[in-house]
């Protein structure tokens, strides 16, 4: 089984909605047994609130649902606990060495690094867009699978 956490500053918008996209992929492919998908926060800001509601929006224009899903924080046993740690942006990268001290076993990774173009997943807190979010993060999933050597 693989073990994938993703990350985000407040984990109400980008880790939660890469976390559902990634989960209905591998439903759709019926390999969901294969995988345990969860997402968390840096940050201590949002614990307890549910996913942000035009993140839940976007999602659901895809079919996806977020039922039960409260942002939670990152916790320094996580890292042994997951095969990745996938986040969002620079911002976060800093961030969780903050919560852990370093990444012996090469599990951090940022998510737009398994696409061609790079760079951090657009902020929808900043700028609003949550489609572009949600474009960003199906990208960054789908280069994720095939790193995985799943297409």
């Amino acid at each position: 089984m693989t073990r994938i956490m993703f990350v985000c500053h407040g984990n109400i918008c980008r880790s939660p909605m890469a976390e559902f996209i990634l989960r209905k992929m591998v439903k759709d492919k019926g390999i969901e047994k294969d995988f345990y998908i969860a997402s968390s926060a840096t940050s201590t800001e949002e614990i307890g609130n549910p996913v942000y509601p035009p993140a839940r929006a976007e999602l659901k224009k895809h079919g996806i649902d977020t039922i039960g899903k409260v942002a939670v924080r990152f916790a320094p046993d996580d890292y042994d606990k997951y095969d990745l740690i996938i986040l969002m942006d620079n911002n976060n990268l800093r961030n969780i060495f903050r919560i852990i001290d370093s990444d012996p076993d090469s599990k951090i990774h940022k998510l737009m690094d398994f696409t061609a173009r790079g760079g951090e997943v657009a902020d929808p807190w900043y700028c609003g867009n949550f489609q572009k979010t949600y474009e960003d993060i199906y990208d960054g999933c789908i280069g994720l699978l095939k790193s995985l050597g799943i297409k």
